[in-house]
């Protein structure tokens, strides 16, 4: 066996998705296993994502992480569940082969740190990027080639979704340990080129009831929770894996919209009932419906996750005219310039026929920012070393 490496520092990067078909409520809360399948898409990440460096060395004597610059406590379980997943797969790599190309001391503690390029915990599913690009870099850096989908579910179940580019299912699975309950790639993100992505920021505040605590309230409380996971998502699931492969927007944009409804009709049936969306959500939604009625067909459609922000599906030929119609409804208080992020959108005209069927008084400043995104791929490594958010030591370098 070739020496050690007395230190080795891997960095990576990891896409937010975003659940057409929603994942709400585990069966198991300690493996995270759900109570229903999932299919999300893949948002890129020259827009949204999470940035990893994972650091092993014979030096370090804790493990420790910082997450967007302040240390955090790696003691949390999901973290540490992580972690434990790794090693034990490494461990078991070692053991089952003797020429183990990458002979780094299992017994070398780790530092980590993560920051993301967009609000954390406000529903732009922070927590799926962040511990999908967790599990990417420590079976990097401890040399891991297994599958990854149990790893990155233990911190976050959504986060198995984040694993992959463009389309993909997490499979709910029926065994007792899991062993089955794993993310796979429906499409890739050069299935759909045409398809946009519009994140409407209304508020980058972390919200009132975590995802954790109000799933395992819906679980408890909710009959219109269990009635959806066995009765309407199997179904949904098949129909939208079909939409998806047809690059069938108008099946595409209705099922998301429905599927969004009912996820947030499960959360008001949740007892206390828990309410993600504010009178700005609302609003958009009727922009949405209101739009498309105005074109006789689905041209953009919405989803909600847990949080009050809205993303918008719809194709690049609409961009242009649907940005417009949301700067006319909810026109920017300030820094007009800053309004619309990533993706450059040219200015669209709106006719005064779109004006009057949108037929809602302008709410200034209800939307804070645009992001314009598109599908993307998944998890990337970042060869160069100046990529690196921690130094040689260890510690975070130092921000200019």
């Amino acid at each position: 066996m070739a020496s050690e490496k007395p230190y080795l520092a891997v960095t990576c990067t990891a896409p937010v998705n975003i659940a057409v078909i929603k994942y709400w409520g585990k069966r198991d809360e300690e493996l995270i296993l759900p109570i229903n399948s999932s299919l999300s898409v893949t948002l890129h990440q020259d827009q949204l994502k999470t940035t990893t460096t994972a650091v092993i060395s014979k030096d370090f004597t804790e493990d420790r992480i910082w997450l967007n610059g302040r240390e955090e406590d790696i003691g949390q379980p999901r973290i540490q569940a992580c972690l434990r997943e790794i090693r034990r797969l490494a461990r078991k790599r070692r053991s089952d082969d003797e020429e183990d190309p990458l002979p780094l001391s299992l017994n070398y503690k780790v530092h980590v740190a993560s920051v993301n390029n967009f609000p954390t915990a406000a529903g732009l599913a922070s927590s799926a990027s962040g511990y999908a690009c967790l599990a990417y870099a420590l079976a990097r850096v401890y040399g891991v080639e297994s599958d990854l989908s149990e790893v990155a579910r233990r911190g976050s179940g959504s986060a198995c979704r984040s694993l992959y580019g463009g389309f993909v299912e997490w499979q709910m699975g029926e065994l007792a340990d899991g062993k089955d309950s794993v993310a796979r790639q429906v499409a890739p993100e050069s299935h759909w080129p045409e398809l946009r992505v519009l994140i409407l920021v209304v508020s980058a505040e972390k919200k009132l009831t975590g995802s954790t605590v109000g799933m395992q309230t819906s679980v408890e409380t909710s009959p219109l929770l269990r009635f959806r996971a066995e009765a309407v998502v199997p179904a949904r699931m098949a129909e939208m894996i079909r939409y998806v492969k047809e690059r069938n927007f108008q099946g595409f944009g209705e099922l998301t919209m429905k599927d969004s409804n009912q996820f947030h009709a499960t959360c008001l049936d949740t007892f206390p009932p828990i309410s993600y969306l504010n009178d700005t959500s609302r609003r958009i939604i009727h922009l949405v419906h209101r739009f498309n009625a105005h074109h006789g067909q689905t041209k953009v459609a919405y989803t909600f996750d847990a949080g009050p922000n809205a993303v918008i599906f719809t194709l690049d030929d609409t961009v242009a005219e649907f940005v417009a119609a949301v700067r006319h409804s909810f026109p920017p208080e300030s820094n007009g310039d800053k309004f619309l992020k990533g993706l450059p959108v040219k200015p669209g005209p709106l006719s005064d026929e779109l004006k009057a069927a949108l037929g809602m008084d302008p709410t200034p400043g209800g939307i804070k920012y645009i992001i314009a995104t598109q599908v993307g791929p998944g998890p990337q490594i970042l060869d160069h070393p100046h990529a690196h958010l921690l130094g040689p030591d260890g510690l975070p370098k130092p921000t200019v």
